[in-house]
C-alpha cells in the first residue's frame, strides 16, 4: 500500500555513527551549555546541556523580532506603522535601569523600522515592550504570541514570560531552541535577518552599537544576538557561512564579553574545518522508474520530492553508497507523492539518510481489459516469486 508524504523530507545526521579517529572530538568549550548545528541540513555537530532550560537575558530579543518579522510579513503591521510610547516603554522605567535601551520617550511615536533595529542592534528593552505593547496590546499577551511562535517552530524547551529577558524564574530556553530560532528567522525572514549584521543604529542622535563584535573581526558572520545577565552568564547565538555552508552556534553561561566570542569562535571553526554540507539530491530528483501495474502508463518516475542535504565529515561525501528498496509491486493510481519505497545512504557501512521514496508523476487507473490483463500477470508473477 502506497502512503502520501505530506511533509517535506527529513535529512538525518547521527554524530555518533561515526569512529573516533574520522573527527576530532569537538574543542572545549567554557560555557553552561552550548550548541553548533548547520543551518541548512540541521545536523548537529556539537552540543553540551543543550535541553537544560537556562535564562536567556536578551537572547529573548531574538523571539521577539521573529514574531514582529512574522506580522509584518503578514502584512498585520508595516515599517511605517508609527508606535505611541507608554509609560512602560519609556527608557526611565525602574526596570529598565542599568539595562540595554534605545532611548525612547513617553508619548513620543516611533517607527515599527526604528523600533525593529532597536530591538536587534540597540537591545533595548524599552523597545521590546513598545513593540510588545503595539502588537498584543501588553506584555502578557505578546508572551503568550512568542510561546505560540516557539511550539510553531520546534522550540519544545523554551517558555517565555516578557519581551526583554530580565530575569524571571519561569522565563527559560535551551541552547538547541535557540538554534532553531536562529534557523527559522534565516530562513523564513532573510530580509529581517540581514539586520543583524548591521554594525550600529543611530536614535534621537544617541548612535548605539552592535555587540556582537565577531561581526568586526569576522567577515563570515552576519547575526545573531548577545545577551548578559547574573544570572544568565554571556550568552552568544551566531550564523556564520564560508563558502556557501552556513552553521548556527549558540553559548550560554560564559563568563565574559571576551569568553563568549572566543568560545563562539572556536565552534564556528571546528564545524567549517571538519564538517562540510553537500547536495546529495536535487528536487524532484528520480531515483528509477518501476514498472506501475493497473495503469494508464507503464513506467513511473520516483525519487525524492525535496533537495536532500546532508552534513558530513569532510570527504565522506565521496565514499556515500545508495540503497533503494521500492515496494513490490507499485499498483495504480498513485498520486505525486505516495510513498513507494526507501532509500538510504551510508558510508564506511553506518546509515546517514534514511528517507521515503515517492512517486514523482500520477499514474491513473488503465481501462476495464488492461486492469484485468496485469491482474492475470501479477498472479503468475506472484507464482514465480514463491
Amino acid at each position: 500500500m502506497t502512503k502520501r508524504l505530506l511533509l517535506p523530507l527529513l535529512t538525518v545526521f547521527a554524530l555518533n555513527a561515526w569512529a573516533d579517529d574520522s573527527i576530532p572530538a569537538p574543542p572545549q568549550i567554557e560555557a553552561t551549555a552550548y550548541f553548533l548545528m548547520d543551518a541548512a541540513s540541521g545536523a548537529v555537530l556539537a552540543e553540551h546541556n543543550a535541553d537544560v532550560q537556562l535564562p536567556p537575558a536578551s537572547l529573548t530579543k531574538m523571539m521577539t523580532a521573529y514574531v514582529l518579522a512574522n506580522e509584518m510579513e503578514a502584512g498585520r503591521v508595516h515599517k511605517d506603522d508609527m508606535v505611541v510610547v507608554s509609560e512602560n516603554a519609556w527608557s526611565q522605567n525602574p526596570i529598565f535601569a542599568g539595562s540595554s535601551l534605545m532611548w525612547i520617550e513617553p508619548g513620543k511615536d516611533v517607527s515599527i523600522e526604528d523600533l525593529e533595529r532597536g530591538i536587534v542592534i540597540s537591545s533595548g528593552n524599552d523597545a521590546t515592550v513598545a513593540v510588545a505593547e503595539h502588537l498584543a496590546g501588553s506584555e502578557a499577551v505578546f508572551a503568550e504570541m512568542m510561546n505560540t511562535q516557539a511550539q510553531a517552530i520546534g522550540m519544545k524547551n523554551s517558555y517565555f514570560v516578557n519581551s526583554h529577558g530580565l530575569p524571571d524564574p519561569s522565563h527559560v530556553v535551551t541552547a538547541r531552541d535557540l538554534a532553531i530560532l536562529a534557523q527559522a528567522m534565516i530562513t523564513r525572514f532573510p530580509e529581517h535577518y540581514a539586520i543583524y549584521k548591521e554594525r550600529d543604529f543611530t536614535y534621537n542622535n544617541i548612535k548605539q552599537y552592535n555587540r556582537n563584535s565577531l561581526l568586526g573581526e569576522d567577515p563570515s558572520v552576519d547575526g545573531l544576538k548577545t545577551g548578559h545577565t547574573a544570572e544568565a552568564g554571556y550568552c552568544l547565538v551566531a550564523s556564520a557561512e564560508r563558502n556557501g555552508m552556513r552553521l548556527i552556534s549558540v553559548v550560554m553561561g560564559t563568563k565574559s564579553t571576551t569568553a563568549r566570542k572566543n568560545e563562539t569562535r572556536s565552534l564556528l571553526n571546528y564545524g567549517f574545518r571538519f564538517f562540510e554540507t553537500v547536495e546529495v539530491y536535487g528536487p524532484m530528483q528520480e531515483l528509477d522508474k518501476p514498472r506501475v501495474w493497473k495503469g494508464q502508463q507503464d513506467y513511473v518516475a520516483v525519487g525524492l520530492l525535496d533537495k536532500t542535504l546532508l552534513t558530513l565529515p569532510r570527504g565522506k561525501s565521496k565514499s556515500l553508497v545508495t540503497t533503494v528498496e521500492l515496494d513490490p509491486q507499485l499498483v495504480a493510481p498513485l498520486a505525486v507523492g505516495d510513498r513507494v519505497g526507501t532509500v538510504t545512504l551510508s558510508v564506511d557501512g553506518s546509515t546517514v539518510l534514511e528517507a521515503p521514496v515517492v512517486a514523482l508523476e500520477a499514474v491513473e487507473p488503465g481501462g476495464f481489459f488492461a486492469r484485468l490483463w496485469d491482474s492475470i500477470m501479477m498472479w503468475i508473477a506472484s507464482l514465480f516469486a514463491t
